[in-house]
């Protein structure tokens, strides 16, 4: 059967039977029909438990797919078999990628979090608040210099752009205000993805209304004539912002097929932002339960870097053990061998592309200083040969390899992964983690320690527009900043084609971006952007709905 089929063949339990197994009383819950339901911020005050944090990551992705998201709800769903309390803490997918190349994003085979078609479309409805608030702001910026621009915000500066949760490259540069004087000032514009949208960070690492209102009025949505920045704040916007997110912020409760509950809420991109649920969700599922997995988008060098130099820095959380999701055929593709041909046993390429494993491997450990398992994804046409290669190599590293097939078993083939887990917990101390940058080191510093002790670069080279950033940041008092680096997903490098381990590459900055609200400053490389396109035959083809109301092709 297919993801969809399996999920719509799931006999779900009531939202309020999962909430009564998580210990959440029931004046907490706001019903979204009978198997979604949000949280009341008020179950923050709920105390603390001794929860075990695990961090799921993965080597860098490939085509052929390396299952980070079915490995983090089998594992939640291994450790409850295992008589654990546990619970799991997961991104929303964007209609973007479920309509283009990648489709739906909430688990697969019998480790899925459910209802799936819901939470892979519209949900509750968190991005369309994100994006409302996002267009709001775009709105209230040319209202205020169609009328008088009090301001003397610079048209030619205007930072802010609009957004759409969708891929299309057509929307990326566009003209506005045409028509004439009544149909507001033309200017050039452009549009973002949703999760791109520095609202939809503000969101992510925002510890309660409040804070999320602090957020949005430091946003900078340009600069005036005279080079000064002006704020979401100035042009009072935030209170309006903040309504439109009064339900978004509030964290969402799901289950997996196993009723293990699920908190699934926010959903920046791990290449173009920090690629984390929220903090909210997080504190909220670490309250309710003693192991919480979560995950971070992509590979290590994006995801789990900016978990841990972004998200745990301002959560003040940090994770007790890191799992490290591999499969057999992406190390083959890393080792040079072409998607159609990584079934057959091939133990010269495995070898040639275990480097981009390892090497993520001693970064959790040797750069982080934390636990470390590798889970081992397994296919029907991994040899033993290959699972032994796999194994003996993280061992070597002082790691442990574990086999898990979550995919075709569910929780029960995650067993064994969730013991090695408890193990680490229980046995090795998170107590030595560092972060990769210190925040009181100037911005490029900064950029260059991420270069060199995570992606192995061996220079950075700056554009002359972002040396003018970097210094223009400074001078405007955000030198002491996290930095979000954009890069490519498929490498450690800012070119996608270095696959497996490169060393001795350029890091290439193109720009420098400033998320006052978010409280980080992007660096953008390569040739990222942050309004991605569909590819040549979109997933959106694929889907279809049968008259009886049943989605289809959804994954």
């Amino acid at each position: 059967m297919t993801d969809i089929e399996i999920a719509q063949s799931c006999k779900m339990k009531h939202i309020g039977e999962i909430a009564a197994q998580a210990g959440i009383p029931s004046e907490y819950l706001e019903y979204y029909g009978n198997y979604k339901a949000k949280l009341s911020l008020d179950v923050l005050k709920e105390k603390d438990r001794d929860n075990k944090l695990i961090l799921v990551t993965a080597i860098t992705p490939t085509p052929a797919g390396e299952g980070k998201t079915t490995t983090t709800i089998g594992l939640a769903d291994g450790l409850r078999r295992l008589g654990k309390s546990a619970n799991v803490a997961l991104r929303e997918p964007s209609l973007g990628p479920v309509f283009g190349i990648k489709g739906g994003a909430a688990g697969g085979g019998y480790a899925q979090v459910v209802p799936m078609e819901d939470i892979n479309l519209h949900f509750t409805g968190d991005l369309h608040a994100i994006g409302a608030a996002n267009n709001l702001l775009a709105a209230m910026i040319d209202n205020h210099i169609y009328h008088g621009n009090s301001l003397y915000i610079d048209p030619r500066r205007i930072t802010w752009k609009r957004c759409v949760d969708m891929n299309d490259r057509q929307l990326r540069c566009v003209t506005d205000g045409l028509g004439g004087r009544v149909n507001g000032v033309p200017r050039e514009d452009g549009y973002d993805i949703t999760v791109a949208s520095e609202i939809m960070a503000i969101l992510c690492l925002a510890d309660s209304i409040r804070d999320l209102k602090e957020r949005l009025s430091r946003i900078i949505v340009g600069y005036t004539f005279d080079d000064k920045p002006v704020t979401a704040g100035e042009l009072k916007a935030q209170g309006a912002l903040t309504a439109l997110l009064l339900d978004a912020i509030k964290p969402n409760l799901v289950q997996t097929l196993e009723g293990t509950p699920a908190f699934v809420h926010g959903g920046p991109f791990a290449n173009i932002a920090h690629g984390c649920n929220s903090v909210i969700a997080t504190k909220t599922a670490r309250k309710l339960s003693d192991y919480t997995v979560t995950e971070a988008g992509f590979g290590a060098d994006l995801g789990a870097e900016k978990f841990l130099d972004i998200k745990c820095r301002y959560a003040g959380m940090k994770p007790d053990a890191v799992v490290i999701v591999a499969t057999v055929r992406a190390l083959k593709m890393h080792g040079g061998v072409d998607k159609k041909n990584l079934a057959p046993e091939n133990l010269e390429a495995l070898e040639k592309g275990l480097p981009n494993l390892l090497r993520h491997v001693d970064n959790i450990k040797n750069v982080y200083h934390l636990p470390a398992v590798v889970a081992i994804n397994r296919f029907p046409t991994d040899t033993d040969a290959e699972l032994k290669m796999v194994m003996r190599r993280c061992e070597e590293l002082g790691v442990n390899a574990v086999i898990s097939t979550v995919w075709a078993d569910g929780g029960l083939g995650g067993v064994d992964l969730a013991d090695e887990v408890i193990r680490l917990c229980d046995e090795e101390s998170n107590e030595d983690f560092d972060f990769v940058y210190e925040l009181d080191i100037p911005i490029e510093k900064k950029i260059r320690a991420v270069a060199k002790r995570v992606y192995r670069a061996s220079h950075v080279a700056f554009t002359t527009k972002a040396e003018k950033e970097l210094q223009k940041l400074t001078m405007m008092g955000y030198a002491n900043l996290p930095v979000c680096i954009a890069k490519t997903q498929y490498s450690f490098s800012d070119d996608a084609a270095l696959l497996c381990a490169p060393e001795g590459f350029v890091i290439h900055v193109q720009d420098i971006r400033l998320s006052a609200g978010a409280g980080f400053i992007v660096v953008l490389t390569g040739s990222i952007m942050t309004m991605p396109g569909l590819p040549k035959v979109p997933s959106a083809e694929k889907i279809d709905v049968s008259d009886d109301g049943v989605i289809s092709g959804l994954f």
